[in-house]
């Protein structure tokens, strides 16, 4: 960077070389001209056989690589910062972009040491699982600390070591995460599609929005952020009750006889086929078929309990004339 300069509006206005634009921005020399080749920077100043940069470049380029970072595309950006050299206001739409970009949770990212990781998994230190944690997502590495990660979402990893001290091993955990997560996905695309479709495409019906659009989206976007997951929470919490249930049935009833009276077992689907069902139809009439067929099989039960308890009476009989 050259401190020397033109004097401008009582200050020294900063210098750059095509390298020290790159040194400062963390750009390539090569992305710059690239960039330059797009339109995406304004042009420099031609001094001599150099180009001079300054430190509007310079602003630009850390602009273009945090909505990269967003994930905009090289098109949407230009077209961006097209409004904004014309006058139109990217203000509105920057402060759009982060509030989308903001934190969608009220949960505070941690740390754990390797230590401590291997204690919650079973105490046997395990590269592997860990190496798929990190590429999951759900352990990320710190620069220059081999003993310690960050751990973007707590409540995530307190789940897993939940599910392995309830004897669910490693490797099932995180399969399950694997399909979890692209389910949700499918869910979080839905719902914005939706919402997108019924709020947002009336300020996002120009390229780029208006300020006040952009600013009045925002807005939207904060009231409507806790709505998904509030919307998942419920829907989750009705199916887990549901399926639960069905699945609870499901075991005891294959579960073998019931000895406590405390429990009913479920009841167990009875196909009948088409040729008898048929006949009592013809019998008593489609509309009574159901309760005489259901008679029927009540004075059957009862015919063979009585069958089965028979023996059994004149056995007592027989010890109490002995006695």
């Amino acid at each position: 960077m050259s401190a020397a300069g033109p004097q401008a509006a009582g200050r020294r206005v900063a210098e750059y070389r095509i390298e020290d634009l790159a040194h400062a921005s963390g750009a390539t020399v090569r992305t710059i001209r690239a960039y330059q080749d797009r339109g995406l920077l304004p042009t420099p100043e031609r001094r001599g056989r150099a180009n001079v940069y300054r430190d509007a470049h310079l602003a630009r380029l850390r602009q273009i690589a945090d909505l990269l970072d967003r994930g905009y595309t090289l098109a949407s950006i230009k077209e961006l910062l097209e409004a904004w050299d014309t006058g139109r206001g990217l203000g509105g739409v920057l402060g759009l972009v982060a509030e989308v970009h903001g934190p969608w949770t009220d949960e505070r990212a941690d740390r754990i040491t390797r230590a401590d990781l291997d204690v919650r998994f079973g105490g046997h230190p395990d590269d592997e699982a860990i190496a798929e944690a990190v590429e999951l997502g759900v352990l990320e590495r710190i620069p220059g600390r081999d003993d310690e990660f960050l751990v973007p979402s707590p409540q995530e990893l307190a789940v897993a070591v939940e599910l392995y001290a309830a004897g669910v091993p490693l490797s099932a955990i995180s399969g399950h995460l694997r399909e979890l997560r692209g389910q949700v996905e499918q869910i979080a695309s839905r719902f914005l599609e939706f919402t997108t479709e019924h709020v947002f495409a009336r300020y996002l019906g120009h390229r780029p929005p208006t300020d006040a659009d952009a600013a009045e989206a925002a807005s939207m976007v904060r009231r409507l952020r806790p709505l998904a997951q509030q919307t998942v929470d419920a829907e989750l919490a009705r199916a887990m009750r549901t399926f639960a249930t069905r699945h609870l049935e499901h075991h005891l009833s294959a579960a073998g006889p019931f000895t406590s009276g405390s429990v009913t077992p479920p009841p167990v689907p009875v196909t009948l086929p088409v040729g008898t069902i048929t006949a009592v139809e013809r019998l008593v009439g489609r509309e009574n078929a159901a309760a005489f067929i259901a008679a029927a099989t009540e004075r059957e039960v009862q015919t063979r309990t009585l069958d089965a308890l028979a023996p059994l009476a004149v056995n007592t009989n027989i010890v109490d004339q002995k006695g």
